[in-house]
């Protein structure tokens, strides 16, 4: 009580009376006792969980009727490598020179973590995906808004390529150490074609299950239309295809706050049109003249 006294520049008993006239309010216990300390009941809890939806939307309605308003805050962002590279950093510049008062805060987090720091409130926007074949549940506090889709195929060593998953029965699969979408849709595909496949390697750098791949020790998912490494090759999956599709997932209710709205409008797909195909370039070594070498 006395911290969250400190905190607003109130005394604990200002604090005391306004938790008890909201307990008054709902007709029902909102804190408890914890030792010398309180701590919030179940109803306190689902009621502060309401708060975050209430009050963003109170900031919401002041912003709409203020059109003069500048965005300006921090808005923590935290997603999956791929997603932050096609769908974040393409549009920050043009972010910083419009609203130089939007701080981002990036970090990287595969779509469990970053829903359950979406739910804690620890983030406001989280880039995740999921496979056509593993759908991804956000839960029912959160939004999720389609941003762009891509085809993914099995990555083999280019000596190695055939034209059946079923030839590579016997391989070692390579999966995603922090997610299980890719284990589930591996396990589909391989159920599908007859086989149980043995995961073997848990990766979650792209770059890393090429190297793995090049290196034989194994075969794993990889999009189609990304530029692999000398000595993969992608094959094409189909019945069933094996579809990734991004998603921009926000706290339901909190997408009208206006540093988040101005991020998310710039990421969003236009209205009533298809979702688009990333495109990114791999990175590429140096040339003898990037290097100054004679």
């Amino acid at each position: 009580m006395r911290a969250v006294a400190e905190a607003h520049h109130l005394t604990t008993s200002t604090v005391s009376q306004q938790i008890a006239a909201l307990a008054r309010d709902t007709g029902t216990q909102l804190i408890e006792p914890e030792g010398r300390r309180v701590r919030l009941t179940p109803a306190g809890l689902r009621l502060a969980d309401h708060a975050v939806t209430i009050l963003a939307a109170v900031d919401s309605a002041r912003l709409d009727l203020d059109p003069d308003a500048e965005p300006a805050g921090t808005v923590r962002i935290g997603g999956f490598a791929t997603g932050i590279r096609v769908s974040l950093l393409p549009i920050v510049p043009d972010l910083a020179a419009l609203y130089p008062r939007v701080q981002l805060v990036i970090s990287e987090y595969e779509p469990v973590e970053a829903f359950a720091l979406l739910t804690a409130d620890d983030l406001d926007l989280a880039l995740t995906y999921d496979y056509n074949l593993a759908p991804a549940s956000p839960g029912t506090v959160l939004d999720a808004v389609p941003l762009w889709s891509i085809r993914w195929g099995l990555g083999v060593p280019a000596a190695q390529a055939a034209h059946d998953i079923a030839a590579f029965a016997d391989a070692t699969w390579i999966v995603n150490s922090r997610n299980t979408a890719d284990e589930t849709a591996v396990r589909a595909l391989a159920s599908l074609a007859g086989f149980t496949p043995t995961i073997g390697h848990q990766i979650d750098s792209l770059d890393l299950v090429e190297d793995l791949i090049v290196g034989g020790f194994g075969v794993g998912l990889l999009p189609i239309a990304r530029p692999t490494a000398a000595g993969v090759t992608v094959l094409p999956l189909q019945d069933p295809d094996v579809i990734l599709t991004a998603y921009a997932v926000t706290r339901r209710g909190r997408s009208g706050w206006s540093p988040l709205r101005a991020v998310l409008d710039r990421m969003r797909p236009r209205p009533g049109g298809p979702l688009g195909r990333p495109q990114w370039p791999r990175p590429r070594a140096a040339s003898p003249e990037d290097r100054g070498d004679e």
